[in-house]
C-alpha cells in the first residue's frame, strides 16, 4: 500500500466540505486532480469511500471510519512539522550540560540564562561533577556538552581545548594588591588555599613556587576554589585560581567583592576543554550554544 499525504487531504477535505468542487477550492488544485486522487485511494484501500448519487459524494459507512484515521494521521503530520520547526528555530528542545565546578556555580548558569531569554520552552540539564564522570557520560552520549578538565584524547569526544592563565585571588586590603604581578617569591611561606595533592593545578603551582626558591605553605585543602573565595576575603591565606572561578566570583559579587585577582608568576596554566560526543551529531541548540561558551571561555581568557 501506497498512500499519500495529498490523497489523505483530498480525502478529508471532501468529506469536510461535501463536494470534489468545495476541496479542489480549499486545496488550491483542480476538480480532476481531486477526482483523480480520491479514485487512487479507494484503489490503494481496495473499498470504495464514496458513493455518487445524482452528481453528489455520499460517504460510505467505512469512509466515515477512515475519515478518524486520515485525520489522525495528518494531526499527526501537523504536529510533527511544527515541532521540528521549533527546534529548528532553538524555540524548542533540550540540551544536556555537565559541567565541572569552577564553571557550574555561576559562569554557566549566567551563560545559559543569557541562552535562553528567547527560548521559553527549552529545557536544560545541568549537572556539576568532576572531570573523569564529565568524560564518561560525554563518551557514552548520555550527555550534549561538557565542560571539563582536558582529558587524554578520545576517539569517543571532540574536544574544543583551551589554556587559561591562573591568578592570584588576595584580599584588597592587602599590600600586594597594588602590584599588578603576583610571583611565587612574593608568596613565599604565606598560607595558601590550594586543591588536594595530586591535582594537576596543585602540582603546576608547587612547581612554579619552586622555580623561584619560594616555600610554598598550603593551609588549607579543597576540592575547588569556590570556598577558597570566602577564605581570601577573611584575610586567612591567598589562593592561585582558575580565572573561570575568579570571573564567577566578580559576576556573581560586581562591585561588593572584597577580593582582587592579580596575574601570577611563573604562569600556572588550566587547560579546560568543551566536550561533545563524536559519535552522534550535536543538536542545532548545542552547536549555538557550544558557540556561545567559546566565546565566554575566550572572554573570560582575556580579562585577566
Amino acid at each position: 500500500m501506497n498512500l499519500s499525504i495529498r490523497q489523505l487531504q483530498a480525502f478529508r477535505e471532501v468529506m469536510r466540505t461535501g463536494s470534489v468542487s468545495n476541496a479542489a477550492r480549499v486545496l488550491g488544485r483542480t476538480q480532476p486532480a481531486i477526482s483523480s486522487l480520491i479514485a487512487n485511494l479507494e484503489a490503494e484501500l481496495g473499498i470504495a469511500l464514496f458513493r455518487r448519487q445524482r452528481g453528489k459524494m455520499v460517504p460510505t459507512p467505512e469512509a466515515q471510519y477512515f475519515l478518524g484515521e486520515a485525520e489522525a494521521i495528518l494531526d499527526r503530520l501537523a504536529l510533527s512539522t511544527r515541532t521540528m520547526h521549533e527546534i529548528g528555530t532553538m524555540s524548542q528542545g533540550r540540551l544536556n550540560i555537565a559541567c565541572m565546578p569552577a564553571a557550574a556555580l555561576v559562569v554557566m548558569p549566567q551563560l545559559i540564562s543569557i541562552f535562553l531569554k528567547d527560548k521559553p520552552d527549552v529545557k536544560v540539564s545541568l549537572m556539576m561533577r568532576g572531570s573523569p564522570v564529565i568524560e564518561e557520560w560525554i563518551a557514552s552520549q548520555q550527555y550534549d556538552i561538557g565542560v571539563t578538565e582536558t582529558p587524554a584524547k578520545s576517539n569517543a569526544t571532540l574536544s574544543e581545548d583551551f589554556k587559561m592563565a591562573c591568578v592570584c585571588a588576595l584580599p584588597a586590603s592587602d599590600p600586594l594588591a597594588a602590584k599588578t604581578q603576583i610571583t611565587a617569591r612574593d608568596l613565599d611561606n604565606a598560607p595558601m588555599a590550594a586543591l588536594p595533592e595530586g591535582h594537576p593545578n596543585l602540582i603546576d603551582t608547587q612547581a612554579a613556587f619552586n622555580a623561584m626558591g619560594a616555600r610554598f605553605n598550603q593551609r588549607f585543602e579543597l576540592r575547588n576554589f569556590h570556598p577558597a573565595m570566602t577564605l581570601v576575603e577573611n584575610g586567612l591565606c591567598y589562593c592561585v585560581c582558575d580565572p573561570i572561578t575568579a570571573a564567577g566570583h566578580i559576576e556573581a559579587l560586581g562591585g561588593e567583592s572584597s577580593i582582587v585577582f592579580r596575574p601570577f608568576a611563573p604562569q600556572v596554566v588550566l587547560q579546560v576543554s568543551i566536550l561533545q560526543p563524536a559519535h552522534r551529531p550535536p543538536s542545532i541548540l548545542a552547536e549555538s550554544f557550544v558557540s556561545l561558551l567559546c566565546d565566554e571561555l575566550q572572554r573570560i581568557h582575556r580579562l585577566f
